[in-house]
């Protein structure tokens, strides 16, 4: 059976571009906000969302995600809430979700629970950027026995031996993180990030997104030559951020969105190297 998540990336291939894959934070800035984001979101375009689950200790965020996690932790946000706000509100999403979730939450929620609770709230992915694919043998089985795609992270230090692995064990799809760092710094989209994402996409069967510092429409389109699928994280938070209220954010955000879908034609993209 072909999951959501790689009838997403088909779906996008077929309209002649990459998938565009916006990242939201759980709970941010206020439950009600973050439903209305999500609908928002999958309005926009959105072929993937990713869902971030607010955590104390987030050692990949930059601080615009760090804010938004610490603001949706103050809130009264966690995994557990998160999941069951994504099972109880009304959210017909075209969009598959994927959480993005460290790995203390999931094992204090406990890694069966956490495995039957997404996927009764209609999760198709989970990224656990504090796993490292050697050590994440239970949490497969039990993400394949409820057919949820496991994405991993392939970072520019990877060597070609951890790469190969990590492409075997990835579900969905695979992650290139575009920079050693954390989320939200400056990205300088050249040659070797290119070649980087072309030689992943060279190794994997699976779509290859890359994520981490993508901020603007040009940068999209620039990467949209090469990879199949572009996320979006800390641009659209800081947009929520900036913001003097909920309407103000909902109405940035979806301005940035399709602004940046607008340029992930493939054809179009060859244009803006």
């Amino acid at each position: 059976m072909v999951s959501k998540i790689t009838s997403g990336f088909e779906k996008a291939s077929k309209a002649n571009r990459a998938a565009y894959i916006p990242f939201i934070m759980g709970g941010f800035p206020n439950k009600g906000t973050f439903v209305s984001l999500l609908k928002t979101l999958d309005d926009g375009g959105a072929d993937i969302i990713e869902v971030g689950i607010p955590f104390s200790d987030p050692l990949a965020d930059g601080p615009t995600i760090q804010k938004a996690g610490q603001i949706a932790l103050e809130q009264g946000a966690n995994l557990v809430n998160i999941i069951q706000t994504l099972r109880e509100e009304d959210l017909p999403l075209r969009a598959p979700l994927v959480l993005m979730s460290y790995w203390n939450p999931i094992l204090r929620m406990g890694i069966e629970k956490f495995g039957s609770e997404t996927k009764a709230s209609n999760v198709s992915g989970v990224i656990i950027p504090d796993l490292p694919p050697e050590e994440a043998g239970q949490w497969i089985e039990i993400a394949e026995t409820y057919g949820i795609d496991t994405i991993f992270m392939v970072a520019p230090t990877t060597t070609a031996t951890r790469l190969e692995s990590i492409v075997n064990l990835s579900k969905g799809f695979v992650y290139v993180v575009s920079m050693t760092g954390v989320t939200g710094s400056s990205l300088v989209v050249g040659q070797e990030l290119l070649d980087t994402i072309a030689n992943v996409k060279r190794i994997s069967s699976l779509p290859v997104a890359v994520g981490f510092g993508v901020s603007n429409p040009d940068q999209a389109a620039s990467l949209s030559k090469v990879a199949d699928g572009v996320i979006v994280g800390s641009a659209l938070i800081k947009k929520c951020l900036e913001s003097p209220d909920g309407m103000a954010a909902i109405k940035a955000v979806s301005d940035l969105s399709l602004g940046i879908v607008e340029r992930l034609g493939k054809s179009q993209a060859a244009g803006h190297a």
